[in-house]
């Protein structure tokens, strides 16, 4: 059984412009950093022109399907009946994105079947993590 989840998705940037732009965006999700999604767009769809990639919690994207959700760099809240908004804050300046709900409800359905929610803590090796850390520390 694969440990990664990639789903395309098409992103409607919200601009000052009166036509907002589709742009390509996947969302990946990892076995491995259990608690964690992260967004990546693509280098043309950036105003720096490379690859850009944002990751928050699984949690954080699956309550805001149904409320607003966040305080910090990722926000997210529901839009309408079938669009859902994320909010990306950096220095630069803010990203607002729309994605159909159905898309974020089929991936969060394929990581909740890798991984289901609520479990993710049994996906993390604890007892190695610590013998690491206290190796280097010596």
């Amino acid at each position: 059984m694969s440990t990664v989840i990639e789903q395309l998705v098409e992103a409607r940037l919200v601009a000052a412009a009166p036509r907002m732009p589709n742009i390509p965006a996947t969302l990946r999700y990892d076995r491995g950093d259990p608690f964690a999604v992260r967004m990546t767009f693509p280098a043309p769809a950036t105003l720096e022109g490379v690859e850009v990639c944002w990751t928050f919690a699984r949690e954080l994207l699956a309550a805001g399907l149904e409320s607003p959700q966040g305080h910090g760099d990722v926000r997210v809240r529901p839009y309408g009946y079938d669009r859902v908004v994320l909010e990306f804050h950096a220095p630069e300046g803010t990203a607002v994105i729309h994605v159909r709900a159905a898309e974020i409800r089929r991936f969060l359905e394929a990581a909740g079947e890798l991984v289901p929610a609520g479990l993710e803590h049994l996906q993390l090796d604890l007892d190695g993590a610590l013998a690491d850390l206290m190796r280097d520390a010596q």
